[in-house]
C-alpha cells in the first residue's frame, strides 16, 4: 500500500521548492513504491495487490491547493495505468486499486485538530470501507464521510468531467457564472 501524502502550500504562484517537496512525497513516493514492488509481484507467480492512496481533490480539482491536486491526479493516472499493465501481464493475479478517502481524521490531523470533527471519518472506517471495496474487486474505492454521500461524490465528479465534455470554463463548480447552475444540479 502506497499511502504517501503531505498536505498543502502548493499554489500555482507559490514557491517551487514547496511544489518539489509535495510532488516528491505525494507522487514520487507512490511511483517508487510501485517501481519497487510491481515487477517483483508480477514475476513471483503469487496473487497480490497494490493499493495507492489518491484523493477526491485529484479528481475534482478544488482551487487553492494546486500542487496537491496535481500530485493526486497523477497518482490516479499512475494507478489506472498500473492496473492495465498488471492485467496484461498477470491476468487478475496481481491487481491495482485506487483508494480515495473522504474527509478523514488521522493521527496527522490530530496535530492540528484535537478532536475528530463530526464530518470526518476515522482511519478505521476508511480501512473497513477499503476492505469492503477489495472484497468486491473494485478498482476505484471512493470513501464517503459523514458529510459527503457517495451520490454527492458521483455528481461532483460528473460535473468536473462535464467541464471538459460540455466546454465549460475550468473548475466551473467554483466559477461565479455557474454557481446557481451547479447548486441546482446538485439538488436534482
Amino acid at each position: 500500500m502506497n499511502n504517501a501524502a503531505i498536505g498543502s502550500g502548493g499554489d500555482v504562484f507559490g514557491d517551487p521548492a514547496v511544489w518539489d517537496r509535495l510532488l516528491a512525497v505525494n507522487l514520487h513516493g507512490v511511483i517508487h513504491g510501485c517501481s519497487l514492488f510491481a515487477e517483483r509481484m508480477a514475476a513471483r507467480g503469487c496473487s497480490g495487490l497494490i493499493i495507492n492512496t489518491g484523493s477526491k481533490q485529484g479528481i475534482t480539482q478544488p482551487p487553492g491547493n494546486t500542487a496537491y491536486n496535481v500530485a493526486k491526479a497523477a497518482v490516479k493516472a499512475l494507478t489506472e495505468g498500473l492496473a492495465h499493465s498488471l492485467r496484461e501481464k498477470t491476468g487478475d493475479r496481481v491487481t491495482a486499486h485506487l483508494l480515495v478517502p473522504g474527509y478523514t481524521y488521522t493521527g496527522l490531523s490530530a496535530r492540528h485538530v484535537s478532536q475528530k470533527p463530526p464530518a470526518a471519518w476515522t482511519a478505521e472506517q476508511v480501512a473497513d470501507f477499503l476492505l469492503e471495496g477489495l472484497a468486491r474487486n473494485d478498482f476505484y474505492i471512493i470513501c464517503p464521510d459523514n458529510e459527503t454521500t457517495p451520490e454527492m461524490d458521483r455528481k461532483r465528479m460528473a460535473w468536473a468531467m462535464g467541464d471538459l465534455v460540455e466546454g465549460r470554463p475550468a473548475l466551473s463548480r467554483w466559477h461565479p457564472d455557474y454557481k446557481v447552475v451547479f447548486e441546482a444540479y446538485m439538488k436534482d
